[in-house]
């Protein structure tokens, strides 16, 4: 086994990541408190190439040196825009065209492992404030919610951790799909 170099990834410029087809989904912070938190999801939302981050109320917006501690040059390449209402934000979301969920334990959340996004569709996925969640009013709005699988004791996962989770899993079923699996690239790798 051999580490692969960053030469071997292949990572796209930031030209050719905006030019890329993206994942039909739109990621919503709601009033998130950390800036390494805001940068994480900028890091994980261009991983997994979502159409943009939505950032609501006291979200902190790049340029912002702790920002980009995490999201290192991320916030270049991910599309976002900045609201003062999260629910302001999710009503121009439904007026897009977009379902709304909130990732939250709620009556009736389904839970991820359960949960199947249509193809075609476009989601916008509501992120909470690491102390209160998503807000009443802002779940208020969706047209649903989806609460991730837990053991321990604690109930709780941090906020972008929860996005890394709920990302991954949207990606794997209906993220854009250009045949540049990484193995596919590397000289002996998979085909």
């Amino acid at each position: 086994m051999r580490k692969i170099t960053n030469e071997e990834l292949g990572r796209p410029s930031a030209a050719e990541f905006a030019a890329m087809e993206k994942m039909p989904v739109a990621v919503v912070l709601d009033n998130v408190r950390s800036l390494q938190n805001v940068g994480a999801f900028f890091r994980t939302c261009d991983a997994f190439a979502a159409e943009r981050i939505c950032l609501c109320g006291i979200t902190a917006t790049p340029p912002n040196r702790d920002i980009h501690k995490t999201a290192l040059g991320a916030e270049l390449t991910v599309a976002w825009s900045y609201h003062p209402s999260t629910a302001e934000c999710l009503d121009r979301l439904r007026a897009a065209g977009c379902t709304i969920l909130a990732v939250e334990q709620v009556e009736g959340a389904a839970m991820l492992d359960d949960f199947r996004p249509e193809p075609g569709v476009r989601y916008a996925l509501v992120f909470g404030n690491e102390v209160e969640g998503v807000g009443q009013e802002a779940v208020d709005r969706c047209d649903g919610a989806i609460e991730i699988p837990q053991a321990g004791t604690k109930h709780s996962l941090n906020v972008s951790v929860s996005g890394g989770v709920v990302l991954w899993s949207f990606f794997r079923r209906i993220g854009p799909r250009r045949g540049g699996h990484r193995a596919e690239r590397i000289p002996g790798g998979a085909k």
